[in-house]
C-alpha cells in the first residue's frame, strides 16, 4: 500500500521553557493526508494553522510526536537531508510569492532544479514547460515587477510544480491578490488538483477552503473539526473557545 503523503502523530509545539510563560502551540495534532487529496487547514490568528505548515514543510521541528513524509521519517533526518526533502518533496506557494525581484520568471522557475543539480538544457525544458503548464509561458523572459500579482503567483505555483513533488504546500497563496486573481489562482490549484497532485492549503478565507475535498479546522492547537477524511480522523476534544 503507498504510504500517505502525511502522516503525522501527536504533535505538539511548546515555545519557551519556563511553566508560567510557556506557549502550547500544538497540543496533540494527528492528521493523515493521502496522495491526490485536496485539503485546507483553516483557523483563526493563535489557532496553531501556521506551526502545523512549518512542521509539515520541514520549517520546523515538533517537540514530541512523530511526523512521516511520504513515507521518510523526518526525526530522522539532519539538517542536508532535510533541506533535499524541502527541495524534492515539497513544492511551496507562499502569500508573498517570494519571487527572486531581479531574475526572469524562467530562472525563478529553474530554481528549485539547480538546488537538486539537474542539467541547465533539462532544467529549462522543465520549467518552459512548467510555465506554460499554469497559463504564463510567454511570459518566461519577464521579471517579477513586470507581471501582475496573479502572474507572479502563477509563477510561483510553475515553481512549486517543477520539481514533482510529492505534494503543493499553499500558505495563504490568495492572501495578497483581488478577487479576479483570486479566481485564477484556485482554479489553477483546482486544475493541479484534478491532474493528481496534492494540495494542502493554510488558509483563514471560506473561499479558499470551499475549493477543498477536505477541511481540517484547528483552534488552540488542536483540531476540532475535519470533514471531507476518507477515513474517521480523531478531534480533540475538550478545546476551549
Amino acid at each position: 500500500m503507498t504510504s500517505p503523503v502525511i502522516e503525522a502523530r501527536g504533535l505538539t509545539k511548546v515555545y519557551g521553557h519556563d511553566a508560567q510563560t510557556a506557549v502550547r502551540a500544538l497540543d496533540g495534532v494527528s492528521l493523515r493526508i493521502a496522495h491526490g487529496e485536496h485539503v485546507a487547514i483553516m483557523g483563526a490568528s493563535g489557532s496553531g494553522k501556521s506551526t502545523l505548515m512549518n512542521i509539515l514543510g520541514c520549517l520546523d521541528v515538533p517537540t514530541s510526536g512523530s511526523y512521516r513524509l511520504d513515507g521518510y521519517d523526518v526525526a530522522q533526518m539532519d539538517e542536508a537531508q532535510l533541506t533535499v526533502a524541502r527541495n524534492r518533496l515539497i513544492g511551496f506557494v507562499f502569500q508573498s510569492f517570494n519571487l527572486i525581484r531581479r531574475t526572469s520568471a524562467l530562472a525563478n522557475v529553474e530554481l528549485p532544479l539547480a538546488y537538486a543539480g539537474t542539467r541547465p538544457r533539462e532544467r529549462r525544458q522543465r520549467a518552459l514547460a512548467a510555465l506554460a503548464q499554469v497559463g504564463v509561458g510567454d511570459r518566461a523572459d519577464h521579471l517579477p515587477n513586470e507581471l501582475s500579482g496573479g502572474q507572479q503567483q502563477r509563477v510561483a505555483v510553475a515553481r512549486a510544480l517543477v520539481g514533482r513533488p510529492a505534494m503543493i504546500l499553499a500558505d495563504e497563496p490568495t492572501g495578497n491578490l483581488d478577487s479576479s486573481s483570486t479566481r485564477d489562482v484556485l482554479d489553477l490549484l483546482d486544475e493541479v488538483h484534478d491532474a493528481g497532485r496534492t494540495i494542502v492549503v493554510i488558509t483563514h478565507e471560506d473561499e479558499v477552503a470551499a475549493r477543498a475535498s477536505r477541511v481540517v479546522r484547528m483552534r488552540d492547537g488542536r483540531i476540532i473539526e475535519d470533514t471531507g477524511a476518507p477515513d474517521p480522523q480523531p478531534v480533540a476534544t475538550g478545546a476551549t473557545s
